[in-house]
């Protein structure tokens, strides 16, 4: 029985081999700042309100202008397909029947286009800043072709941190086989066999780009065109070849708040990478107020860091976020039942959201504030 997205959880480490389970789970280095994402929303506490009519609990809002059912969005992530055969199209599928943005990732293994093809709603697309200026403003023409609703250009990947799950599992690029990744492969048949049907078994957005074939030439692809010279100067460059929606993902610093607005920005996500790059950087929810303040109403905020819940989510929208991402959790649901395991996954988060709400005196999304929490 399904009850909690941590069933999902748990159900997808049993049907998953072990590396590709930890390339989610895990974080960078010691994980201090994967840990502290989720320790620091379960310090914040509900202020308990009663005898407040709450029969009418409104959940919809808009984000960037966009109808939705929920103040949440599936975050962009890498190796998507991996988790569940056509897992993109999966989850674009599950966020659209919800009424939610899905955002699709650069490193996804379904293409822009394949994701297109697949759904009839338009869906968020992310992208780095890449040495290759050129294969930038090739992404953004596919995403404007794709009719994308907005663009969500991540920040805080110049260069990549080390996450030592990975390596440990042979979870490498190329992929080292060791004896333990073969009999976690071996014991998972249906995973593998779906996964070796899918429409796909690389990344679909780089086809033509890796100079080589497949994996083998992934890791000095990427070597090469991350770029740690990146800049704001090259943010407004996406800008100004960018028509749309602009979101900017990776902004924990007040500072980097004001830079963001100056180069256009729509929206910010405060995030950390889900724990996955600079370890000992704060919590995502820690920082979050003091981005809201620098903001100040001038674009929009997003919320990206350790949501597994609707009272995780209601603590965000209570210090200032317009929705949240899902990440980690989003996978999970993915691995464990595919589009009806992601649906399912939006169902709790939207019931639990509706019952903190109405418990904390709460009459729609768009009411959630401080008063909330002790």
């Amino acid at each position: 029985m399904i009850l909690s997205t941590e069933d999902l959880r748990r159900l997808a480490r049993k049907r998953i081999p072990r590396a590709i389970f930890d390339y989610a789970d895990g974080g960078s280095y010691d994980e201090r700042t994967l840990r502290a994402n989720t320790a620091d929303l379960d310090a914040l506490s509900f202020r308990q309100r009663v005898m407040i009519d709450v029969s009418q609990v409104a959940l919809s809002t808009t984000v960037l202008g966009q109808a939705i059912s929920l103040p949440l969005a599936i975050a962009p992530t890498g190796l998507c397909g991996l988790f569940h055969a056509d897992g993109e199209i999966l989850g674009a599928r599950a966020a659209a029947r919800f009424g939610i943005p899905f955002c699709l990732s650069t490193m996804s293994i379904c293409s822009i286009e394949d994701v297109r093809a697949s759904t009839e709603q338009p869906f968020w697309f992310q992208q780095y800043l890449m040495r290759d200026r050129g294969f930038n403003q090739e992404l953004i023409e596919r995403a404007m072709a794709a009719k994308c609703s907005a663009l969500m250009l991540t920040l805080d990947l110049q260069i990549l941190a080390e996450r030592r799950r990975d390596p440990r599992n042979g979870l490498s690029i190329p992929p080292r086989l060791t004896l333990r990744n073969a009999w976690e492969t071996a014991m998972r048949p249906a995973w593998a066999l779906k996964v070796l049907f899918g429409k796909r078994r690389t990344f679909g957005n780089l086809v033509g780009h890796l100079g080589g074939s497949g994996l083998k030439t992934l890791a000095a692809w990427t070597n090469s065109q991350f770029d740690p010279s990146a800049n704001w100067r090259d943010v407004e460059w996406v800008r100004s070849r960018w028509p749309g929606k602009l979101i900017l993902k990776g902004v924990m610093d007040a500072e980097d708040a004001r830079f963001a607005l100056a180069a256009g920005a729509d929206a910010v996500v405060v995030s950390n990478h889900g724990g996955r790059q600079l370890d000992g950087a704060p919590s995502s929810i820690s920082v979050l107020p003091e981005i809201v303040s620098a903001i100040d109403g001038r674009c929009e905020v997003l919320f990206d860091g350790g949501i597994r819940s609707g009272q995780d989510l209601a603590k965000a929208l209570a210090l200032g976020a317009r929705a949240g991402l899902i990440g980690k959790t989003f996978l999970f649901a993915l691995a464990a039942h595919g589009e009806a395991g992601v649906t399912r996954a939006l169902e709790i988060i939207r019931n639990e959201l509706r019952v903190t709400l109405s418990l904390t005196g709460t009459t729609g999304v768009d009411a959630a504030g401080r008063q909330m929490l002790r």
